[in-house]
């Protein structure tokens, strides 16, 4: 609780610092210059009152992976001062991390689909916390390919979503949460706003209605050890989750494993519209990943979280109000907007 009213003080200064006021902007432009390096006088920390939080960062192997809500967030909490234990997929990924924080931010090699991997990451974490337990685990690695309309797919492809984003984060969750429970902190699991209205083919949209599930009945187990679990659901942001050209070759390589009675029924027309509505993704998706960093800043710091964040435009205005619709109502939403096959009634 000292370190939470802690925090606060420091973000109120913070914005006293960087609000110039109207009338005299002079003033706050010298506050900003003379308070702004005594915030680690006035509020100090030491490495035994520092909260620890151990950050699932990064999942894609591909080039550029670690620029989403993972990267941007363990930056932001080593801002902050928090001890940021950061387990990425990659060596590479680590060491950028590593080079665009400080001294306090320690890297790990997770691979969430294998339990070995995951049991050896959970003693290196507690080798570092000891005795005061973990303050707060971040469950953001994830994955969204292959997505297609179901029976394009096969199990497997549906298996290989599950185990990062559903099975990975139970895995990770249950062999740390010992050491969160010790410290009475923070599960935040990133979930997403498809988490809420299945608009996709495929195993995304499944293992995030997984997530908001184990974590519902996770938060009502852990009420009782005053442990919290809150849910991060984001909409549509410019990150290697929502990337065209993954998208697109998923969508391929899937429609390329197709049987010649789906691609009759579906028709080239439908692949091309599928195509162009990518391409759409594109344009509408929000490109301030602070938006949804932000949220789960204030999951981890702030006294009374809430439950569930949904950051975005899209998320609070369209795909929100969407999940409290009557079901018939959001088929024919869905109906209306998607492709329509060309062997369609």
């Amino acid at each position: 609780a000292e370190y939470l009213h802690r925090v606060k003080g420091e973000q109120l200064l913070e914005q006293l610092c960087v609000s110039p006021s109207k009338t005299h902007p002079s003033v706050w432009e010298k506050s900003h210059h003379y308070l702004c390096p005594l915030i680690p006088f006035l509020f100090p920390r030491s490495a035994s009152d520092t909260p620890t939080v151990l950050l699932n960062t990064f999942w894609s192997r591909e080039p550029g992976c670690d620029s989403g809500f993972g990267n941007l967030l363990a930056r932001q909490l080593d801002l902050r001062g928090l001890r940021v234990l950061a387990a990425c997929l990659t060596e590479k990924g680590a060491e950028q991390l590593r080079n665009q924080t400080s001294d306090r931010l320690q890297t790990v090699i997770l691979d969430v689909t294998k339990t070995d991997s995951v049991a050896a990451a959970t003693e290196w974490v507690k080798e570092r916390v000891g005795d005061r337990g973990l303050w707060g685990l971040v469950n953001n690695a994830g994955i969204s390919t292959p997505t297609a309309p179901n029976e394009w797919l096969t199990k497997q492809d549906f298996v290989k979503i599950l185990d990062v984003n559903l099975l990975g984060v139970i895995d990770v969750t249950l062999s740390v949460l010992p050491l969160v429970r010790k410290a009475r902190g923070r599960v935040v699991n990133v979930s997403s706003i498809m988490g809420r209205v299945a608009l996709l083919g495929g195993g995304y949209c499944m293992s995030k209605y997984g997530v908001e599930a184990f974590s519902d009945s996770l938060r009502r187990e852990l009420s009782y050890f005053g442990v919290k679990v809150v849910m991060i659901e984001p909409g549509y942001f410019k990150t290697t989750v929502t990337s065209p050209k993954a998208l697109s070759q998923g969508f391929q390589a899937s429609w390329n494993q197709a049987s010649p009675e789906i691609k009759e029924l579906y028709g080239e027309k439908f692949m091309a519209n599928l195509m162009k509505s990518v391409d759409l993704l594109e344009t509408t998706s929000c490109q301030d990943l602070s938006l949804v960093t932000n949220c789960m800043e204030h999951a981890l710091t702030a006294c009374h979280p809430r439950t569930r964040y949904s950051p975005g435009w899209d998320a609070k205005f369209i795909y929100l109000p969407m999940s409290y619709l009557p079901s018939f109502l959001v088929d024919l939403m869905v109906y209306w907007r998607n492709p329509r096959p060309a062997k369609a009634l």
